[in-house]
């Protein structure tokens, strides 16, 4: 298994409701990509998330399920869809259980 562990930080004009958007759309990624074990996104509630505002974490079957998740056209509509809301960054940790 291998683990896929994004934070997103968005423009101040981002709103509470894009950002649900987004987490829907991301969690029926696994509906459309296979491989995913597991999908899990939320709103970061933490008082130290240095302004990153959305966790998520995706488990893989496999790492070529993990390569192939990136470029799939799916994963590309959400990410597309991330930017237009205002992302303005991402930190991201890949890991093999």
């Amino acid at each position: 298994m291998f683990e896929h562990i994004v934070l997103l930080k968005f423009s101040t004009g981002t709103t509470p409701e894009q950002i649900d958007e987004l987490i829907c759309r991301t969690k029926r990624l696994k509906e459309w990509i296979p491989g995913i074990a597991d999908i899990q996104q939320g709103h970061n509630f933490s008082k130290r998330n240095q302004g990153y505002q959305v966790g998520l974490t995706v488990r893989f079957e496999s790492g070529h399920a993990l390569e192939q998740y990136g470029p799939h056209p799916k994963h590309q509509e959400v990410l597309a869809y991330a930017k237009e809301i205002g992302l303005v960054d991402s930190i991201i940790v890949d890991f093999e259980l």
